[in-house]
């Protein structure tokens, strides 16, 4: 069977981790490392501030 190139990542909301607002907020979605090797940044709602920020791909 042939190895796939998408892997799993986790997404984390940059401003939910700055304020200090109790919680964070994550999302989980697949991307493929050969044509995305850097990090991956969207735009997602965040539960904990009501809003659309930043979210950046953890390690």
């Amino acid at each position: 069977m042939a190895q796939s190139n998408r892997s799993i990542i986790h997404l984390e909301c940059q401003s939910c981790r700055s304020s200090g607002v109790p919680g964070v907020s994550r999302y989980t979605t697949s991307k493929n490392k050969k044509t995305k090797p850097g990090r991956l940044m969207f735009k997602k709602y965040c539960r904990f501030e009501r809003k659309h920020t930043d979210h950046k791909e953890t390690k």
